[in-house]
């Protein structure tokens, strides 16, 4: 890592539908939270919480979002309180400095909203972290890449629900895009920038 490159953290849906009990509910989220809380404290400025925001009722959904959200109808805003799809108390409380972009996909990308923000700002590189790994974390860091970021990847500050993917989607983009992407510690990071 380069300290002197321009950076933002991305803070990944960490959401109270995702640590709260709902049938969301992403056990993982504590165990990542104090790392996210001290990146995001320190780097309040340079810090990006995006939200995941489920649509007020399934039938305003399009595509295959629309049976998605049949099957989770509990989940959208006309059911879930609107706290509850805000990020965590300890993160909302950095808001502003902090930013937050909402999102109704997986990726934070579709709209252009935020890469037109970071391309704007010239950032070059972008520490990802928050959850889950293997939905909404893995569509940050692809269209990250895509786009020509160059990612570094909180390893002890992003989580999914179960082990084995989250494990398996850390070995694959850890070696199949070494290049683009890299994978530290919090610790590490930290120290760096």
């Amino acid at each position: 890592m380069n300290g002197s490159e321009n950076w933002q953290h991305v803070c990944v849906d960490m959401q109270r539908m995702f640590s709260e009990d709902t049938p969301w509910h992403v056990p993982w989220i504590n165990g990542v939270k104090d790392q996210i809380v001290e990146v995001s404290s320190r780097h309040a400025t340079k810090t990006i919480f995006t939200r995941f925001v489920p649509p007020r009722k399934a039938a305003d959904a399009y595509g295959s979002w629309r049976a998605y959200y049949e099957k989770w109808w509990m989940m959208t805003r006309e059911h879930l309180s609107n706290d509850l799809v805000d990020v965590l108390p300890e993160l909302r409380r950095l808001v502003p400095p902090a930013r937050v972009f909402d999102k109704t996909g997986y990726s934070p990308w579709l709209d252009g909203r935020l890469n037109a923000t970071l391309r704007n700002e010239g950032v070059t590189m972008l520490a990802i972290s928050g959850g889950e790994t293997d939905v909404c974390v893995l569509a940050t860091m692809l269209g990250a890449i895509d786009l020509g970021y160059r990612v570094v990847i909180l390893e002890d500050a992003i989580c999914g629900s179960a082990d084995e993917t989250h494990e398996a989607a850390l070995k694959i983009l850890g070696g199949r895009f070494s290049v683009q992407l890299q994978v530290v510690s919090t610790e590490a990071f930290l120290a760096n920038v």
